[in-house]
């Protein structure tokens, strides 16, 4: 009786191949959420990581020189020394500083679209640019208040979060309508042009 269940629900929670194909087909960018945000967390962790790498290096060679500006070598060798120590320490300090910008974007990102997801499950599956812009606020408020920002700068980082959630959003809807997928505001306007037509053309 309890294999009988088990192989029931282990069917059930099968999809289909159908149903794989309309799950893609019907999720953001085509992407289902449960790709989309690592997919998304991984791509952030690697550009931070980029530019974290190649400021973390300029600023540790700066360091570098700074410190040992007034005992610079007069030999070959106190010069083989010293690039092989620069050399070190800018390594170490862009690896630093890569890891640190990317694990922090890498968060950013995987919040935001999780909170993206999230608004859309509760707006009843509604996929447009307004659940986009309430996660890119939500992420920016949670930042600012993780970081104790004065209200300045917590309106500063809100402003942000809105012009990237809108322009996101946005690329999102119009790539959305390109494929054939419904964007909830643009559906609701629709069906809301439709009724009045509907009224109209009723029972005479």
């Amino acid at each position: 009786m309890d294999r009988t269940d088990t192989t029931k629900r282990r069917r059930q929670s099968t999809l289909t191949r159908e149903e794989y194909t309309q799950l893609w087909k019907d999720s953001r960018l085509s992407i289902p959420p449960l790709v989309r945000i690592p997919a998304a967390a991984t791509t952030a962790f690697g550009i931070g990581m980029t530019l974290g790498l190649a400021h973390g290096s300029k600023m540790a060679g700066l360091r570098f020189r700074a410190e040992h500006a007034h005992r610079l070598p007069t030999t070959t060798t106190g010069w083989y020394l010293y690039h092989k120590s620069k050399n070190y320490h800018l390594a170490f300090g862009g690896l630093k500083e890569g890891v640190k910008v990317g694990a922090r974007l890498g968060v950013l990102s995987t919040a935001m679209f999780c909170a993206e997801n999230l608004f859309d499950v509760y707006r009843g599956g509604s996929q447009d640019f307004i659940s986009t812009v309430m996660a890119s606020l939500a992420v920016a408020g949670g930042f600012s208040l993780w970081n104790r920002f004065s209200p300045a700068e917590t309106a500063r980082t809100a402003k942000k979060g809105l012009i990237f959630g809108l322009v996101y959003g946005s690329i999102q809807d119009v790539i959305s309508l390109a494929k054939g997928r419904p964007v909830g505001y643009i559906t609701f306007i629709r069906k809301q042009l439709g009724k009045p037509m509907q009224d109209a053309e009723g029972p005479r």
